[in-house]
């Protein structure tokens, strides 16, 4: 047996106690036959639930309180489990008769089979709706894998590419390309691990989506296409946009407080305005802005004293 089917099984055998009489047959109905039997035999009926709460009255169980512990009467049961008690009584013990006796026996098994042929059904229903949404997100997971860099959640190299590649084949302009590294990468990786370079990498990708979000653009496409490189596209975005796109992105890393981390990076931003040109020399050209940007920083007197307490507190 698989494990879908033992899975099942125990489904069945466990979740006939969430089930009540009216989730498995027609009250009304069981109340009409009932009354019968009270009326043409003098066959008096109470039904409670499990829990001895009444659900149906035919006759006079006035004062009456269903034991349903040590005093339980007819079981009617799914599973092996009880679902309700009939409790039977006559107005007359001269009344007292096979027949009347026989068709409520074979009344409690016509509830039981058709309260397990109910029970199945709505199992069944429910088990199958859950494993077509468990394959629905199976699915969404393999093609999420597939297009998503597991570390940070952004568009891996290969559909970054895929996506500009559409964009390119659109003609979309203007359209901001933009290199973001993370600097001195290493230096966090050399002293304390990868456990606190990859939290670095992480760290700065959901800078970037935050930025990205509070920018309103909506349509950015973003990509971890190398270990502590990023690609950002921004489709229909002007130079001066793009400039604050990047100051902002770089300020909200130095505004990052860690005990560990001291996030900080290096854009270089091109604007594609012509749809001849190809995002690749765009790209080329924004890296090549990236580097400029990156030894601007790390020539600066406050990355430097950023860094070096860093470094101290590395020492400690």
């Amino acid at each position: 047996m698989n494990n879908k089917k033992i899975a099942f099984v125990k489904r069945v055998e466990q979740n006939s106690k969430n089930y009540f009489p009216k989730d498995l047959f027609s009250l009304e109905a069981a109340q009409q036959f009932l009354l019968q039997l009270n009326r043409s035999f003098g066959l008096e009926t109470l039904m409670c639930d499990r829990h001895g709460g009444i659900i149906m009255v035919n006759g006079d169980f006035e004062g009456f309180k269903p034991d349903v512990v040590n005093k339980p009467g007819n079981k009617i049961r799914v599973k092996g489990r009880t679902v309700c008690h009939i409790y039977v009584k006559y107005k007359n013990e001269a009344q007292d008769n096979d027949a009347a006796n026989e068709l409520l026996d074979a009344y409690i098994k016509t509830l039981e089979g058709y309260s397990e042929k109910s029970y199945m059904a709505s199992e069944q229903a429910a088990y199958i709706d859950e494993l077509e949404q468990q394959i629905e997100k199976d699915a969404y997971q393999v093609k999420y894998s597939a297009q998503n860099d597991p570390l940070t959640g952004l568009l891996n190299r290969n559909y970054f590419i895929s996506h500009m590649k559409e964009l390119e084949k659109r003609g979309i302009v203007p359209t901001a390309a933009v290199c973001v590294n993370i600097n001195d990468w290493r230096f966090f990786d050399d002293n304390y691990g990868e456990e606190e370079s990859d939290r670095l990498i992480v760290t700065v990708a959901d800078i970037l989506k935050k930025v990205t979000r509070e920018c309103g653009m909506d349509n950015a496409v973003l990509g971890r296409v190398e270990g502590d490189v990023f690609y950002v596209l921004l489709p229909l975005v002007e130079e001066e946009e793009a400039g604050k796109y990047c100051d902002k992105l770089q300020k909200a890393c130095i505004d990052f407080e860690d005990e560990i981390l001291a996030p900080s990076v290096a854009t270089g931003c091109v604007i594609k305005t012509n749809v001849e040109e190809s995002f690749k020399e765009i790209f080329s050209d924004a890296e090549y802005a990236m580097l400029e940007n990156k030894f601007e920083i790390k020539n600066s007197q406050e990355y430097k004293i950023r860094l070096e307490k860093h470094a101290k507190s590395t020492n400690k």
